[in-house]
């Protein structure tokens, strides 16, 4: 199980600028790296080629982690971030992968990279692209959701992709995270339930209901109904992934 270590000098978050939390994985080669957490921004800084070390395991810590935090307060990234290292301005770029297009930030020094939860989900293959059937029956029941590329709000009654970062619309989903964790690895992962993905969009919808039931009570007058694909695909994936 990851563990929170604690070191002399931590590493401050490109975006909040705190101390962030350093959790040791490991590797797919036995050894052992220390990644650098914001939950509250829900970020990950890698140094290089620390995204291409995880073991197939390391990737269930790492959801486990994910999981219990995902009720934490969050907060929007600051413009611009910088390097926990050298202090510059990271670089804003897009990279596409068979599963998706996500929002990169890069150091311009190479130290490192500063990568959502979201985006580090996309980059390895753990989401899957909503199809056409899908999105209309979740546009029937919610009004806007957050880019599972990016994080921003999205109109899903009005746009046919995310206007902000152009990325099609795509969830976490437990079958394409047992494909990829096999396609990287060689990984046997837990088998998801026969039929889970006919009923996914009404699972998303009733786990983010649940979770922001209070929150919506707060806001009486808000009847914006707004589903957050990552932390409802989350709840789903590490249902799915544990006995």
């Amino acid at each position: 199980m990851a563990r929170c270590d604690t070191r002399a000098v931590p590493s401050n978050c490109p975006s909040c600028l705190q101390a962030m939390e350093a959790h040791r994985f490991a590797t797919r080669d036995g050894a052992a790296i220390e990644l650098d957490i914001c939950f509250a921004c829900q970020g990950l800084w890698f140094d290089p080629r620390e995204n291409l070390q995880l073991a197939p395991a390391s990737v269930l810590e790492l959801f486990e982690l994910l999981h219990r935090h995902r009720d934490d307060a969050h907060q929007p990234l600051c413009d611009p971030l910088r390097c926990p290292r050298c202090r510059h301005s990271l670089a804003h770029g897009f990279d596409v992968v068979r599963s998706g297009r996500y929002v990169t930030y890069r150091c311009p020094q190479q130290h490192g990279r500063f990568a959502t939860f979201s985006s580090f989900m996309v980059e390895k293959g753990f989401v899957r692209q909503m199809t056409q059937p899908e999105i209309e029956d979740l546009a029937r029941r919610v009004d806007a959701i957050f880019c599972t590329g990016c994080g921003a709000p999205v109109d899903i009654r009005r746009d046919h992709a995310c206007p902000h970062c152009r990325a099609a619309f795509s969830l976490l989903d437990p079958a394409a995270v047992e494909k990829a964790l096999q396609r990287h690895a060689g990984a046997a992962a837990p088998q998801t339930p026969a039929g889970r993905a006919n009923a996914l969009a009404d699972a998303l919808v009733v786990i983010e209901r649940d979770r922001l039931r209070t929150q919506r009570e707060e806001k009486k007058g808000d009847t914006t109904s707004t589903v957050d694909l990552w932390a409802a695909g989350v709840e789903l994936v590490w249902r799915a992934l544990t006995p």
